[in-house]
Formats: structure tokens, C-alpha cells, sequence
């Protein structure tokens, strides 16, 4: 099975790949490589086995992806090619609608000139904007607090209104929670390039010594400790959802919805004491003034994918800091340059 992996360099994508390989399915990698390295590559296929296709190309040039689907018999497509830094957003909304909803509509109609119709988006969770209660079902309403998350939705109302009138198409919104973690080889992890975005890789470059503190950003919201609750997922759970996907609603015409999370929250403070349990290192922290857009908690209802996809998330709170600290103690400057 020859599919189609959109930014398979990244985080969640290459962690896909593996699992993907291990599953006996083909991933052919598109990257234009903005925000990862080429050394994953050699990495997927050390811990794999097998190397990946990779082709560089750009999800907002069609030419490339033409080229691609006209090469290769591609059976689906795997879209996790993005820009996901809330912050950057607020401050480039241009650039983020071009790469994100742009790129997905060049996509989109590139799959629908090959004739592929089997897509799963990377979505996100930022889409139900500040959800009036928890856990959050996928019926919920939607809005959105920032451009990151409204480049998502705008993608996920155009995939929506797309398979309406073109209904024997497979497509899949994976509306994904907090990913953290690495796999359990310490050989591939999560590597931002600059100032992380995200909690964990911040909390593990501070305990490697690369930063000297976290600052944690509100103590006074109404929750077990004042700190914003998330539903952390291992990395590995989210990357097994995406094949689930595929085998269960891939070929399965209709547009199909499903949350990637645990349906447990756990606070940044209740995370900080978890990764220094599980590398021994202190984590030095400030409590700051609230970031503009946060909102106090958030965790998921997955049971509809449990019901539907028959999968649900299995790797533990001490299996995410534990494999975050193997891959960030392994690898303290991240993926080396090629």
C-alpha cells in the first residue's frame, strides 16, 4: 500500500512513517523540509528497517505533487505538511493561511486530478477554540482563537464542503490533542527548530541544560493548581491512530471526524513533576502572566475512534517522559545537520 505522507519529516510524521512500515505499508515522504532535517531520514530507516521514499517538493507548487501522483500508484494520503506555532500565527497569519489552507487546496485538487480519493488531515483540537465544557465530544461546536487554529478549521470546512459534492471520497479529520513523547529508541523525538512552542520539548531543553528555565504561563486559572490543563498523548498513540484510520475508514467513502487524545488532563505543573521523576533532573520554572488565546483546560471524549477505529491511546504519563527524556538526554541539540 503506497501512501502519500505530506511533511513526513516532522514530529508526528516520521514517527507515522515507522509505524507505517512496521504495518507493511510503503510511505512515499513530501517535504520542502522548512522545518526539519534530512537526517531523519537515515533515522526511520535505522529504527525501521526500510528506507522511505522522500521526495523534496512543496504542497503549495502543484507541479511537484503532479509529478508524484503520476510516478507512484498512491492509494491515500497521510496531510501533516504545516506551519503549527500559535504564537508565529498572531504574528504572520499571511504566511500561515498560504502554507496551511492554500497548500491544503492545492493538494486537494492534485489528489482529485490522480484520481486519489483517500485523504487523513492533521487537525487539531484548536478548533473547538475555548470549548464550554470538557471532555470535549467531537460534535461540539467550532471556532477559533488564533490563525493557527482557523487555518485549520478554514481547511477542515473546505475538505467538508468538498466531499459533499464529491461523496465517494474517504476523507478523515483527526482532530488531534497535545503530542508528546518520542519513540522508544530515543533515536527520533521531537526536535523544534529556535524557541519551542510546545511544553515538553521546552521542559526536557531545560532539564538538558540548553535553557535555563520554563516559564509557565498562568497560575490563577480554576484548575487543581492554577496551570492550564491539556490531554497529553504519546506520540506513538497518535501516530498508531493515523493507521487505524486508514484500515478502518480509509476506503470508506464519507467524511469521517474523530478526536486523538487520552480523555485525561493533567496540568503543566503535574507534567514538570512527571519529567523530573522520570529523568532526575530539576526543572527550574516561573510563573508568568497568562499567554493571550490560552485557555484553562482541555482534554478529549475518544470514544467515538474507539468505537469506530477500535483504537485508543495505551502509553502511559511516565512512558511520554520517559521517552521524551531518553531521545532529548540521546540527542541534546536535536537532529544533527547533513
Amino acid at each position: 500500500m503506497l501512501v502519500l505522507v505530506t511533511g513526513g519529516m516532522g514530529y508526528i510524521g516520521s514517527h507515522t512513517c515507522i509505524q507505517m512500515i512496521e504495518a507493511g505499508m510503503t510511505p512515499i515522504i513530501f517535504d520542502n523540509l522548512y522545518n526539519s532535517k534530512s537526517s531523519v531520514l537515515d533515522r526511520i530507516e535505522e529504527v525501521s528497517g526500510q528506507r522511505p521514499i522522500f521526495v523534496e517538493g512543496d504542497v503549495r507548487n502543484k507541479a511537484d505533487l503532479d509529478k508524484v501522483f503520476s510516478q507512484y500508484d498512491i492509494e491515500s494520503v497521510i496531510h501533516f505538511a504545516g506551519l503549527k506555532a500559535v504564537g508565529e500565527s498572531v504574528a504572520m497569519p499571511l504566511e500561515y493561511y498560504d502554507t496551511n489552507v492554500n497548500g491544503s487546496y492545492v493538494l486537494t485538487a492534485a489528489m482529485r486530478d490522480a484520481g486519489v480519493k483517500s485523504l487523513v488531515f492533521s487537525s487539531s483540537a484548536t478548533v473547538y477554540g475555548d470549548p464550554a465544557s470538557v471532555p470535549i465530544l467531537e460534535s461540539f461546536p467550532t471556532s477559533a482563537t488564533n490563525p493557527y487554529g482557523r487555518s485549520k478549521l478554514i481547511i477542515e470546512e473546505c475538505l467538508t464542503d468538498f466531499q459533499k459534492v464529491n461523496p465517494d471520497w474517504s476523507i478523515t479529520l483527526l482532530r488531534y490533542f497535545n503530542p508528546v513523547g518520542s519513540h522508544p529508541s530515543g533515536r527520533l523525538g521531537e526536535d523544534p527548530q529556535g524557541i519551542p512552542n510546545n511544553l515538553m520539548p521546552f521542559v526536557s531543553q531545560v532539564a538538558v541544560g540548553r535553557r535555563e528555565f520554563l516559564s509557565v504561563f498562568g497560575s490563577d486559572y480554576p484548575t487543581v493548581d492554577g496551570t492550564g490543563v491539556r490531554d497529553y498523548i504519546h506520540v506513538m498513540d497518535l501516530s498508531d491512530g493515523h493507521l487505524a484510520a486508514l484500515n478502518h475508514v480509509g476506503k470508506k467513502a464519507g467524511l469521517h471526524i474523530y478526536n486523538l487524545g487520552t480523555g485525561n488532563g493533567n496540568s503543566v505543573l503535574e507534567m514538570v513533576a512527571a519529567f523530573e521523576k522520570a529523568s532526575g533532573k530539576p526543572v527550574p520554572y516561573k510563573l508568568v502572566e497568562r499567554r493571550p488565546g490560552d485557555i484553562a483546560e482541555c482534554w478529549a471524549d475518544p470514544a467515538k475512534a474507539k468505537a469506530d477505529l477500535k483504537w485508543q491511546a495505551t502509553r502511559t504519563l511516565d512512558d511520554m517522559t520517559q521517552d521524551t527524556w531518553r531521545w532529548q538526554s540521546n540527542n541534546p541539540n536535536g537532529y544533527p545537520e547533513v
